[in-house]
């Protein structure tokens, strides 16, 4: 398509080329936008800055070792890399029990930091993978195999699917813990299973979008949902549609304008974050 000027037209003449790339966004956009309503209101949004970073020293691990080279494991290689490094950084926080708010803080922080030095440094050593490595670090403008469009669309219906189904249990053991183990609610089965639905939508996101985007994905649509939505229920629905709006049309002003994908993905959620947040602050007053 050189010399084609991009315009929304040229954009849906082609849908069969960016159909695939522009609704993994969408379809990431929305899993983690509606369980960034935890992240957000849980005061976890260091955490998952944390684990995306880890998930992206997984994925530039698994090329340095020369996974991705093996025959029976090469496609799915790096997403094994992402997902070890995702609950292995899940693992290190949970076996801290001090509780310490600066000890947990710090824990974070020094798992963020070398997971980051490593991947920058991994990447340098993998000059046949470049490319990857980058789009693990900020996201791919290219395009996104139909394989991953495929892995997306079947774990964000499942994600979504667990979550409508037991929003009342998540939100009961998210926001108030003590009353759900009053209630008998299975409080560390729903636990974990939001924990494991976080942290597996994390490390594919990551593999597929990079970190920058997956990161925005979650925090962002979710603080915009949480400035304007007047409970739990809308919170989550209006979080999940800002992340597919983001990811979607983060996608779409990319081609248009020629930006970096994850980072216009990144931009255009958190315009959302910033303009419900001047709305809530006008409607407090």
């Amino acid at each position: 398509m050189s010399g084609t000027t991009p315009t929304l037209s040229v954009f849906f003449e082609h849908w069969e080329l960016f159909r695939d790339p522009s609704l993994t966004g969408a379809l990431a956009g929305m899993m983690l936008g509606m369980m960034g309503v935890y992240v957000v209101l849980r005061r976890m949004v260091f955490l998952a800055a944390t684990v995306s970073q880890a998930a992206s020293f997984g994925v530039a691990g698994a090329y340095f070792l020369g996974l991705s080279a093996i025959d029976s494991i090469g496609s799915i290689a790096p997403i094994l890399g992402a997902l070890f490094m995702t609950f292995a950084t899940l693992w290190l926080i949970a076996a801290d029990t001090s509780h310490e708010q600066h000890r947990r803080d710090s824990l974070l922080g020094f798992m963020f930091l070398a997971c980051a030095a490593g991947t920058l440094v991994v990447g340098t050593k993998i000059v046949e993978e470049i490319q990857d490595i980058e789009s693990v670090l900020f996201g791919t403008a290219v395009a996104v195999l139909p394989s991953d469009f495929r892995l997306m669309t079947i774990l964000a219906v499942l994600i979504l699917a667990v979550h409508i189904w037991g929003w009342r249990g998540f939100s009961a053991v998210s926001f108030d813990r003590t009353g759900a183990l009053v209630r008998g609610l299975p409080v560390r089965g729903l636990e974990f299973g939001l924990f494991i639905g976080l942290g597996v939508g994390l490390a594919v996101s990551t593999r597929v979008l990079g970190a920058l985007p997956t990161f925005a994905f979650t925090v962002l649509p979710a603080l915009a949902a949480v400035n304007i939505a007047p409970n739990v229920r809308l919170c989550l629905m209006t979080a999940a549609l800002l992340g597919a709006i983001s990811g979607f049309g983060g996608y779409l002003l990319a081609f248009l304008f020629d930006f970096p994908v994850g980072a216009t993905q990144t931009l255009v959620a958190a315009a959302f974050a910033s303009l419900t947040w001047l709305f809530g602050h006008r409607h407090s007053h």
